[in-house]
């Protein structure tokens, strides 16, 4: 016979007190892993929504970024007219040949320096890439020292304004425009004319990667291939998004060991404390405990109803800890640990997945904490507990 669940509702109310710091502790444990698991999601995220997953992305192989890439003007040519390279209406190849840079300047914060990307791009690239919107402003012209501003970068580097300069090897280009990307790593860079910007790089021809949309994105595979069968070319295709997304590398992973192992440290706190309290309620019901075996409920009604009562109280303390990282949802951070050397803004993420991993992580608390003090509830005997005052 179970033990209505009324019983341990009833129970936690009149000893409100005494659950309460165990409710605390859990839901403190909660808040701190849903907030650091959210910082990396967001890091993710920004990098997973860059790049269309029919475009190839066309790089040297074992190059960490574009920015330690190289294409030359003769192999680009060769790749740009394959048959499975998509045309345009003018029947010209979807190609966007860029160059890639980093450039330091002072952060809004501090003032310290942190490096930039700067992207120097084709008309044509705005097709090939897809989802940059210009929010104020206008594009850049061709020919003229003109640039856009990723949105993300306007809040956190000094200077970067509609209307404002960016300097680099003392020539200053006039910011004509601010653009989004879809949330994308896009966001953290300056793109200007890649003509214009060619002659200060002094690199000639070729780019540091060419972005190519496929007819079909189920040939990027195949296009790989035919370019590695091609051994003086010295080159790869990657599929555009996938290849962002591994721009995460080492740093994603970093945060969610951050994650787990501070939630871990202080989730064993949050363990003794649950246990700290059950012990309490069962050495407060004791007499309780034996009324209800005298009358019928069995050793393993009185385990059920403890457990419970323990998972009952972590679930309120991991809703609750969920609730206080809400507000830390969006907040935008930056950092510079990338595989590109540039810093890149995102904003902290609480998906559904990660609440539903810290409620997880609470039941689990409630759980191993109330295990213990409910075996010792249910092996209590009946003549001994109903002496006990």
């Amino acid at each position: 016979m179970a033990l209505p669940i009324s019983y341990n509702v009833r129970n936690v109310r009149v000893r409100w007190q005494v659950t309460l710091l165990s409710i605390v502790g859990i839901a403190l444990v909660v808040t701190v892993f849903t907030v650091l698991m959210s910082m990396s999601e967001g890091f993710a995220l920004a990098l997973r929504a860059t790049g269309r997953t029919d475009n190839a992305i066309i790089i040297q192989p074992g190059s960490a970024s574009e920015l330690t890439s190289g294409v030359s003007l003769e192999d680009g040519n060769q790749i740009v007219v394959d048959s499975r390279v998509a045309r345009g209406s003018d029947g010209q190849p979807l190609a966007s040949w860029e160059w890639v840079i980093v450039i330091s300047l002072p952060k809004k914060t501090d003032g310290q320096p942190t490096n930039v990307s700067l992207r120097a791009v084709q008309p044509k690239t705005f097709d090939v890439r897809g989802g940059i919107k210009i929010v104020e402003g206008r594009r850049f012209t061709q020919g003229l020292d003109e640039v856009i501003v990723g949105k993300k970068l306007i809040d956190r580097i000094q200077g970067l304004r509609l209307g404002g300069n960016v300097k680099y090897q003392r020539k200053e280009f006039k910011i004509v425009g601010i653009f989004e990307s879809q949330g994308g790593a896009f966001e953290s860079e300056i793109w200007g004319d890649r003509d214009t910007f060619a002659a200060i790089f002094q690199r000639g021809g070729g780019a540091s990667a060419v972005v190519v949309r496929m007819k079909d994105a189920a040939d990027i595979p195949a296009l790989d291939r035919w370019i590695k069968s091609n051994p003086q070319m010295k080159l790869q295709a990657v599929e555009e998004r996938k290849y962002y997304a591994d721009q995460a590398g080492p740093l994603a992973s970093i945060l969610q060991t951050l994650a787990t192992g501070v939630a871990f440290v202080m989730g064993i706190g949050a363990v003794f404390g649950a246990m700290n309290t059950m012990y309490a309620v069962v050495a407060a019901r004791t007499r309780e405990i034996g009324t209800l075996r005298a009358l019928g409920f069995g050793r393993r009604a009185i385990l059920t109803s403890f457990v419970l009562e323990s998972v009952f109280l972590a679930a309120i303390g991991g809703a609750i800890g969920c609730l206080l990282a809400f507000p830390m949802n969006g907040f935008s951070t930056g950092t510079g640990q990338t595989q590109s050397f540039s810093e890149i803004a995102f904003a902290f993420a609480i998906t559904p997945r990660i609440v539903g991993w810290g409620m997880t992580f609470a039941i689990l608390m409630g759980l191993i904490g109330g295990l213990l003090p409910a075996v010792r509830a249910a092996r209590l005997p009946i003549t001994r507990a109903l002496r006990e005052a």
